[in-house]
């Protein structure tokens, strides 16, 4: 996504707590697991659980078990009940693709809390991992990502927490995310750019091979950069995960691109004919969504690809989240299995994700796909 000015928080882990009710070392601890609860319970509302013998029956949901000092709202809890809703039909919605989760694990790490007066702002780092049921039989082991986070509190008059909000704070894309990210478009300029044609998500896609062992690229180099720092950032590129105008998608990309063989092509930073990124500097399309792919195209270095499902090993798909024309997110593949492509991401950091589980997440979304 595109890089924008840092939006770093200005309170730290343990801040003072001046005004009355106190938040001790225990209340900030049941902060932490009030938010592993509902993070928990959005990510197994995509577990198949047909296979374990419950006929699809739901399991009682972990947040239902808190109260007294620290619980959800009733507002709040109104908006889990919804979000899960979206998750089941996301989950009947990727069955119908011929995709299932038969597990999942996900854990919360409170980060820093912030108190003023009766209110509170916590922040978290959500990580999960989802294991791929064998519908196809060779799907990739498990999927996996990392969200951060901001729970707003507020206590009543006899010092009792609730939950009265969740704000996502990266710019991503989480499999159990159930709103679609907003961000902010790049200036095209006075040079007219490329135009590139969307992708159909038809499963029906022709074949189109890719060769990964000869040619220009090393393929595998790409996807094996992809792995490596997926969740790991390379310290030898900044990181603008967490970034107000975008995130590090792009820049995550162009990583991976240059780690199998994408050579740089110097010049002003802010001419999308040139591509470069250092640790000190960056051109726009080595960072921005649509630079990158104003870029890609008219250098010939990528060919658009009528199907996301003929995507192969270091090919890049874009996505247009509210369809205005301008693509708001970049991802790399990093695997191929039984003709579905599966991609890795930065905002939020997410490794080998099928592009089935996007689509059906965001069925409404305009999807673009290169082949590299």
């Amino acid at each position: 996504m595109v890089a924008g000015v840092a939006l770093v928080p200005n309170w730290s882990a343990g801040a003072a707590v001046t005004d009355d009710p106190t938040v001790d070392a225990a209340t900030k601890a049941t902060f932490q697991k009030l938010a592993d609860a509902v993070f928990t319970d959005r990510t197994q509302a995509l577990v198949d659980n047909t296979k374990a013998g419950r006929s699809g029956k739901q399991d009682k949901q972990l947040t239902s078990r808190f109260s007294g000092k620290v619980r959800l709202s009733g507002t709040q809890s109104r908006t889990e009940d919804s979000a899960l809703s979206q998750l089941r039909g996301r989950k009947s919605r990727l069955a119908r693709l011929g995709e299932k989760y038969s597990s999942a694990s996900t854990s919360v790490t409170l980060d820093a809390t912030q108190v003023k007066g009766r209110h509170a702002k916590v922040a978290v780092t959500e990580t999960t991992t989802l294991t791929y049921e064998k519908v196809r039989g060779n799907e990739p082991k498990t999927t996996g990502f990392q969200a951060h986070h901001e729970l707003s509190f507020q206590a009543d008059k006899h010092g009792n927490w609730q939950l009265t909000g969740i704000r996502d704070t990266d710019d991503g894309v989480a499999v159990n995310q159930v709103a679609s990210p907003t961000v902010a478009t790049p200036d095209a300029g006075d040079d007219a750019p490329p135009v590139a044609p969307r992708a159909s998500t038809s499963r029906s896609a022709p074949a189109k091979a890719k060769n990964l062992t000869s040619g220009t690229y090393d393929y595998k180099a790409m996807a094996a950069y992809a792995k490596k720092y997926w969740s790991n950032y390379n310290p030898d590129y900044p990181n603008f995960n967490g970034q107000g105008a975008g995130g590090d998608c792009t820049n995550f990309v162009s990583q991976s691109l240059k780690a199998g063989g994408w050579k740089h092509v110097p010049g002003y930073t802010n001419d999308w004919h040139n591509w470069f990124g250092t640790a000190d500097i960056q051109s726009d399309s080595f960072v921005g969504v649509n630079e990158f792919s104003w870029f890609a195209l008219s250098s010939k270095r990528v060919t658009s690809l009528p199907y996301v499902y003929q995507l192969d090993v270091g090919d890049v798909l874009q996505m247009d989240f509210n369809r205005d024309g301008s693509k708001d997110h970049s991802m790399i593949v990093t695997s191929r299995v039984s003709g579905v492509p599966y991609v890795s991401y930065h905002s939020t950091n997410t490794y080998n994700r099928s592009v089935a589980s996007l689509i059906a997440s965001y069925p409404n979304a305009y999807y673009y796909a290169y082949r590299t």
